[in-house]
């Protein structure tokens, strides 16, 4: 009998398993179809993760802008992660891989890594792959948000340099239930239609749940509730909290698997990170609730923030500190109307 089971294929999934295989414990991943490509396009600031190497990343452009009501050059570096590179650096030979869904396999502890279950609170949207974007997007730069051109029922430009053109992706931040992605597609496709861009390339299509509770059972990933409620970002921290998620696991074996269970839990989710959580919730209900065309209020005062506190609240996640004063200042320095908002 293996000591542990992750199912779940995904980057998560390969992370955790690798992270025990390395730690000494026998590991299976266990997937319907373990080596099926990844079909996301995954992006990460590069100080959340130092450590990733060169051949995971596909894109490191030389800006990232953001748009709210106006243009922002942001002070952190945005990468883009090549798939193939990724699973290669996360894979180890010591995983056994096994076909097949959770419980199929028994073990002293089970790990879903399958992802994340939601309640109903989503970010959609659709994207295509371009050979040229023109002038909607500068070379070498990355978009991390463009509200320039929000509608009434809101979605913002997110565009990505990547291996074979560019990807335009029009996207519903937070929405329950998400926006359509058929209306997501006609609007991206009028912008690009202004724009003087074919209509033409690979689609990338994006439903990510915001709300996904935190299960009783052991989990990981984004079926732990790793996602960051307010910007649908999960898989730099769980690829940085996967090595010490095995070594609890591998320790507290040494005393039982419910040990084990609980150290890997409490490793995901100490007070502070639970802490954070709640307040980062409190965010994704304001922005979830907000009229469309305050948005783009609402985002130009966020990127108006000092670095250290726009990236407190999108990569803190044990930073309570931070994440508190982000928030307090964003309602010091909002306008009024904003403000009524944000306390409704």
């Amino acid at each position: 009998m293996p000591d542990v089971v992750v199912a779940g294929s995904g980057p998560a999934g390969w992370a955790l398993a690798s992270a025990c295989a390395r730690s000494g414990l026998h590991t299976v991943l266990l997937a319907p179809r373990p080596w099926a490509p990844w079909p996301a396009t995954y992006g990460l600031w590069r100080d959340e993760l130092p450590g990733l190497p060169e051949e995971a990343i596909a894109a490191a452009p030389a800006r990232t802008l953001a748009f709210g009501t106006s243009h922002h050059v942001l002070d952190r570096q945005y990468v883009v992660l090549d798939n193939d590179g990724l699973r290669q650096w996360l894979t180890d030979p010591g995983v056994e891989v096994r076909e097949g869904r959770l419980g199929d396999v028994a073990a002293p502890v089970v790990v879903n890594a399958t992802g994340g279950r939601g309640r109903g609170t989503e970010q959609t949207a659709y994207g295509l792959v371009v050979a040229d974007a023109g002038e909607l997007v500068p070379p070498d730069t990355a978009i991390f948000m463009d509200w320039s051109r929000a509608a009434r029922e809101p979605s913002f430009l997110y565009a990505l340099p990547v291996r074979d053109g560019v990807l335009l992706e029009e996207t519903c931040l937070a929405r329950k239930p998400g926006l359509p992605l058929d209306l997501l597609a006609a609007r991206l496709r009028h912008r690009l239609n202004r724009a003087g861009i074919p209509l033409e390339g690979r689609e990338e299509l994006v439903r990510i749940p915001l709300d996904t509770p935190r299960p009783r059972t052991l989990a990981f990933g984004a079926a732990a509730g790793l996602v960051h409620p307010a910007t649908g970002y999960s898989l730099a921290t769980a690829l940085r909290l996967a090595p010490a998620v095995a070594a609890a696991i591998a320790d507290g074996l040494r005393v039982s698997p419910a040990h084990a269970v609980r150290a890997a839990r409490h490793e995901m989710w100490p007070p502070a990170a639970r802490a954070v959580h709640a307040l980062r919730r409190f965010g994704l209900r304001a922005l979830r609730e907000m009229p469309g065309e305050l948005l783009p209020e609402f985002f130009e005062v966020f990127f108006g923030l000092p670095p250290r506190l726009q990236s407190a609240f999108i990569s803190g996640h044990t930073d309570v500190a931070g994440t508190a004063m982000a928030l307090v200042e964003v309602f010091k320095t909002s306008p009024g109307r904003l403000r009524r908002v944000l306390i409704s």
